[in-house]
């Protein structure tokens, strides 16, 4: 939403548009304020984005004006403290902040008194993160055994494939529904995968994911072989979607579109935590079970592309927390000291 208001200084997009008329150029003035605009709106991913416009359309629906003052913001906090998320009310400030930063005003956010309240509604009404339910092998597994047993059709290959490159893949469901066959180099030992943007990576530096050949039942590269090869498809989208008549459509498969195959499979397989499932429940589920079998920190590393070597040990301890625990060793201790006989 464009608001038009009168400011005494530019603001940092048209400073930095002058800077460039001013310098000499073999582009055109217009073709400069185009690449200009690209390079801007490139900035901030898509998601961002979007998040930062809705929380700005949500502080003027309550009725907001931009630009504010700090006490309209604690006015706003005070009013949404019961209501919203912790989260969700630390996100609308951050938009607040970011909208008057690049239009080159003071920003009002971190007035003293909105950081108190903000630290203030953390303590009272902060939550732990909900997070996805971790995938578990046996459960890949029973998904898997549905699957196979279905009718042959082309959603059977598409979901296997899915599902399978999903998890052993460690894939956030943005990078799983953007490969495209272009990026697959296939290899006498298995399937290596190119992925040219992610979430940690928004500046394309890039990066890799191996999926070696393994037994045919449940190897993720075999399935995806199986996939193209019933398919027919040779070029785009790697997951497409696919309608009521299994027909293959020509596009890439909507990223909630994960979200609804795992609740669906969830359900058909019964499992009692359906509502928890989520894409983000392979990137939990390939950790987490690689550190019950006690595979190498690196390796775990190395394959879900993280960059922060914290979140791998939460995953790792979250994996390893019945099993690797000071209680258990010591009710073994006990049981031995109570009951001799034993």
């Amino acid at each position: 939403m464009r608001i038009e208001i009168k400011m005494k200084k530019d603001s940092a997009e048209n400073q930095f548009t002058k800077s460039l008329r001013n310098n000499e150029s073999t582009l055109p003035l217009d073709n400069n304020s185009a690449l200009l605009n690209k390079y801007i709106h490139a900035a901030t991913s898509d998601n961002t984005r979007r998040a930062y416009q809705s929380a700005i359309k949500q502080f003027e629906k309550w009725g907001g004006r931009l630009p504010t003052n700090a006490e309209r913001i604690v006015d706003y906090l005070l009013n949404k403290a019961n209501v919203l998320n912790v989260r969700t009310i630390v996100l609308h400030i951050t938009a607040i902040s970011q909208w008057h930063h690049y239009q080159g005003i003071e920003d009002p956010t971190r007035a003293p008194l909105v950081r108190k309240t903000i630290e203030g509604i953390k303590r009272t009404h902060g939550k732990p993160k909900r997070k996805a339910k971790a995938l578990k092998l046996e459960h890949i597994a029973s998904m898997l055994n549905h699957l196979r047993d279905l009718p042959e059709s082309n959603k059977k290959y598409r979901d296997i494939a899915l599902v399978l490159i999903g998890f052993f893949g460690a894939f956030r469901r943005s990078e799983l529904v953007s490969i495209q066959i272009e990026d697959l180099e296939w290899d006498e030992d298995g399937l290596i995968i190119q992925i040219y943007r992610s979430k940690t990576d928004q500046q394309g530096h890039g990066l890799k994911r191996a999926i070696p050949f393994g037994d045919k039942y449940c190897c993720a590269a075999t399935a995806v072989k199986d996939w193209l090869n019933h398919s027919k498809i040779d070029s785009g989208a790697l997951f497409r979607p696919i309608n009521r008549w299994d027909q293959i459509q020509s596009r890439q498969l909507n990223p909630s579109s994960v979200n609804e195959l795992l609740k669906g499979l969830g359900q058909t397989c019964q499992f009692n935590f359906v509502p928890e499932l989520s894409s983000h429940s392979f990137r939990r589920g390939l950790s987490t079970s690689a550190a019950r079998e006690r595979i190498d920190f690196e390796l775990i590393k190395k394959q879900g592309g993280w960059k922060n070597d914290a979140t791998v040990w939460s995953y790792i301890e979250e994996g390893q927390q019945l099993t690797e625990n000071a209680s258990l060793q010591l009710m073994d201790k006990l049981s031995s000291l109570a009951n001799p006989q034993k």
